[in-house]
């Protein structure tokens, strides 16, 4: 088909060139097809039935933001979003065909194709994400959990203009290894929004937007001079991104084994499609995270300004830990 990329650990072979990502050398075979302005027939989808999800959120007409389907056998499963924009994706995690409409553009299905839609094709194919972004400190990495808007894409910017790698943002794909449990790289960007550019650049327009019908912007790591680590890391710690305080912030807390795992399971990625499967070794990989690896919270400083600090404070502690150390307080 003509593009080939590495993402999420995956050699992806698409119809189109994808905006923002280098291609890689032409590849033999490929992990996943990736089809655009193509989807199944329609008839397919409208076989299924009830939806398997249906999200609570909705948009200004009433709109579910995304709906899911079960398009049963190796057909898989159908995603349309409240935009119009509509993927399915084959039950081996293997194919994927996207297709959207007017003004929505190719930048803005690529939105959702690097989250939740290769968030599920990761699910299919055995591999549970968390919801963070992650940089490379000494050779590990260094998982920054929270929820959309918690700030990870801004702490982890700041850490790449400190001179630290850039892994991953927003999905961060775990998988099982020798060196204990890695986590794969996807690209080299982080996407903030402009009061988070306007902080850390000075300007809301000091970065390019991410698709032209929006308003978020990305920092390209390599463009701007940083580093992205290509290759899978350690995962050497996972920090949980607490709310914003301005008293005695920016800090790391100690966490107890119950809150450590209750925030793990809430911010692994696509928790909402999971089947038995899925949930079984979430909780294998989870439990093997707070048995051998160091899980903290971080509490951020509401003026951005302190964000440096909070960098600094998490490489120190990185570098305290030892192999073997608790990882969350009992």
């Amino acid at each position: 088909m003509g593009f080939y990329y590495r993402l999420f650990g995956l050699t992806v072979e698409s119809n189109r060139a994808l905006p923002g990502l280098r291609a890689a050398a032409s590849a033999s075979s490929c992990d996943v097809r990736l089809l655009c302005e193509v989807l199944p027939p329609r008839e397919a989808a409208a076989s299924a039935g009830d939806a398997l999800f249906v999200s609570a959120g909705r948009d200004e007409n009433g709109e579910p933001s995304v709906q899911v389907w079960d398009l049963g056998g190796p057909a898989g499963f159908r995603f349309r979003y409240a935009d119009g924009t509509e993927f399915c994706v084959n039950r081996a995690g293997r194919e994927v065909s996207a297709r959207w409409t007017e003004p929505s553009t190719l930048e803005d299905t690529c939105t959702y194709l690097f989250g939740p839609v290769f968030g599920f094709v990761l699910r299919l194919r055995g591999i549970t994400s968390l919801h963070a972004s992650a940089v490379a400190v000494d050779g590990s990495a260094v998982a920054l959990v929270g929820p959309a808007g918690a700030g990870k894409s801004t702490l982890a910017t700041v850490f790449a203009r400190r001179g630290y790698g850039v892994l991953t943002d927003d999905v961060s794909p775990l998988i099982e290894g020798d060196a204990g449990i890695l986590v794969q790289p996807t690209y080299p960007h982080l996407r903030l929004w402009p009061p988070a550019v306007e902080a850390l650049f000075g300007s809301a327009e000091a970065l390019p937007r991410l698709t032209p019908t929006w308003e978020k912007r990305y920092f390209d790591a390599v463009e701007q001079g940083a580093s992205f680590a290509a290759s899978p890391l350690p995962l050497g710690a996972v920090y949980l991104l607490g709310e914003r305080q301005s008293a005695g912030a920016p800090r790391i807390e100690h966490v107890t084994l119950r809150e450590a795992l209750l925030a793990l399971v809430a911010n692994t990625y696509v928790n909402y499609l999971l089947d038995a499967d899925m949930r079984a070794r979430e909780f294998v990989l989870l439990s093997r995270i707070l048995d051998t690896i160091p899980v903290r919270r971080v509490v951020p400083h509401t003026q951005a300004g302190k964000t440096a600090r909070l960098c600094e404070l998490i490489a120190e502690d990185v570098r305290r830990a030892t192999p073997g150390a608790t990882r969350a307080a009992g």
